[in-house]
């Protein structure tokens, strides 16, 4: 499909009479006409003022200091240095990130700020927020590279499968979206061969266990992506739409197809930022005979690869990278993300073929993982690229890695 097919009351009382309150004293209305109370009445609204003076200083003393632990917390989060954030900075846009930082807690569902875990609380704080922070700033430095043109800024974002790269896609979408921008986020997912062509590339290549299921180098429609790329890309016009492929994992007995075209959500331009993630997103080919002892299936996709970084990483220019410790953990992420979509009422993989699915990708992540973590994805520049790592619990490590650009 084309760029161009793709844009498209009162109470009465006898006078003279004073009636205590509950407090003792004499009603405001009696007090007044009653001169041995008039005193104690005058001394009583003092008394009542200084007393709600004093409960209100003691409300703001308290949310100034819950206010400066949060910020404390946050200056003490281990992304901030590769973010290129200091302490000054979250200082002077404290009220961004108190603010921001209670949308995403209402967006993800989670409690309010005093009754958060641990857990929740490094989420939203010390990970989410930095990087919508680090894309603000890239989306500053994209315009001014423009020079007044119009032109999104499109960040790639590659992660395993199962780290939360989709969790962090939506909740940096809506943010974007409640800060007036106009974002669109698309993944290397949606642009999966249709089931039909899958089927045909898998007989084609029956000797090679690594195309009989989507996923890696090969089982992408290149051409579909580059045009929806290019279509978000330049849709300047104010009343421009752009068509955005949509992929359903749950069909065919969670082997997948792409969802028809009528079921496409459609972005209206002018766009923002773009969001482009995937798993294999900036990996970089290396040499046959090396990728060939990790397993002979992998050289045809090793060569395949070469196309990616023209169709797709040129279009990119920003990176965003989630590094893991190990890609052995992208089994017990797939296998959750799988029951919750049994859970949700969808059909999907059973645990054998989950483990027979991720088994497939398995060949990849070793080949290019060591790469695109030393020298970073294929199109990354210097000051525009941030890698970060998460541990199996999908939370930051203390000690992040240097950024090797």
């Amino acid at each position: 499909m084309s760029a161009s097919a793709l844009l498209s009351g009162h109470h009465g009382h006898k006078a003279n009479l004073c009636r205590p309150w509950t407090t003792g004293i004499c009603r405001p209305s009696h007090a007044l006409t009653c001169r041995s109370h008039r005193v104690v009445y005058r001394q009583s609204l003092q008394r009542r003022s200084h007393t709600s003076e004093c409960l209100q200083g003691s409300k703001t003393s308290s949310s100034v200091a819950v206010k400066d632990d949060l910020l404390d917390y946050i200056t003490q989060g281990p992304l901030l240095p590769l973010c290129g954030i200091t302490t000054e900075d979250v200082q002077q846009q404290s009220q961004d990130w108190v603010r921001l930082g209670d949308f995403m807690l209402t967006f993800l569902n989670f409690p309010s700020q005093e009754a958060l875990n641990d857990v929740q609380r490094m989420r939203v704080y010390q990970y989410y927020l930095p990087i919508y922070f680090w894309m603000r700033q890239q989306l500053s430095l994209h315009k001014d590279g423009l020079q007044g043109k119009e032109q999104p800024l499109t960040i790639g974002m590659q992660a395993p499968q199962g780290c939360g790269k989709t969790t962090i896609v939506e909740v940096l979408e809506a943010v974007f979206k409640h800060e007036g921008l106009r974002p669109a986020s698309i993944s290397i997912d949606d642009f999966y061969l249709r089931f039909e062509d899958q089927q045909a590339l898998a007989q084609a290549k029956s000797e090679n266990k690594l195309l009989q299921v989507r996923g890696n180098a090969g089982t992408h429609d290149l051409q579909l992506g580059q045009d929806t790329l290019r279509a978000l890309q330049g849709a300047g016009s104010s009343d421009a739409e752009v068509a955005v492929p949509r992929y359903d994992k749950s069909q065919h007995g969670g082997r997948g197809d792409r969802a028809p075209s009528s079921a496409w959500p459609c972005v209206k331009a002018p766009i923002d930022i773009i969001l482009f993630e995937g798993w294999m997103l900036g990996f970089s080919p290396v040499a046959d005979g090396e990728v060939e002892k990790i397993s002979a299936d992998l050289v045809s996709i090793n060569q395949k690869l070469r196309d990616y970084e023209v169709a797709w990483d040129a279009h990119v220019d920003a990176w965003l990278v989630v590094k893991v410790g190990s890609p052995e953990w992208v089994y017990r992420w797939r296998l959750q993300a799988e029951h919750a979509m049994h859970a949700s009422g969808k059909p999907g993989m059973s645990d054998e073929q989950v483990a027979n699915f991720v088994e497939c990708y398995m060949p990849a992540y070793k080949a290019y993982l060591p790469g695109l973590y030393a020298k970073g994805p294929t199109t990354a520049k210097a000051g525009r690229l941030l890698m970060l790592e998460i541990d199996e619990h999908r939370g930051l490590v203390p000690e992040q890695p240097p950024c090797p650009l």
